[in-house]
């Protein structure tokens, strides 16, 4: 399964654009990719917290029920294995949304750089413009025309 992403990936790098194309196919489409994989990430970023706070509600339900399940040892973990248990799955899907959150936000700002370097990149016209627009500066005035190659 890892292998066709690397595959995609090194035929993606081995591509060479054609003139009028301008960007490079690793940026033309690596920056839609990191876009989309930002939003892949925060959703389960998302779904993490959410099951992080369905565990500490469960915790907080049992320990509105019976205050004896939620008495701490000396350690300062809960003495009831199941209050203890339900505490750590929410500390574990928390670390779990904080990872999908890095790599979420990482990814977002990769997609951000990939679209401000195209963006900025001067690229030549290609030859095949037929009308061209053209604005000059003239002494007083500004010249529009349209500019038509043969």
């Amino acid at each position: 399964m890892i292998r066709l992403p690397a595959l995609v990936f090194a035929l993606l790098l081995a591509a060479t654009p054609a003139r009028a194309q301008g960007a490079h196919p690793l940026v033309k489409y690596g920056k839609w990719a990191l876009a989309a994989g930002a939003l892949g990430m925060n959703y389960l970023a998302a779904r993490a917290h959410d099951r992080a706070d369905e565990q500490f509600d469960a915790l907080e339900s049992r320990c509105r029920a019976d205050h004896a399940l939620c008495s701490l040892d000396s350690s300062g973990h809960y003495a009831d294995a199941s209050s203890e248990a339900l505490f750590q799955q929410s500390v574990r899907y928390d670390r779990q949304a904080r990872h999908w959150l890095f790599g979420g936000e990482s990814a977002l700002l990769g997609a951000a750089a990939m679209f401000v370097w195209e963006l900025t990149r001067h690229t030549q016209k290609p030859d095949n413009i037929p009308f061209e627009p053209e604005v000059r500066s003239l002494q007083r005035a500004t010249g529009v025309g349209v500019r038509i190659g043969f």
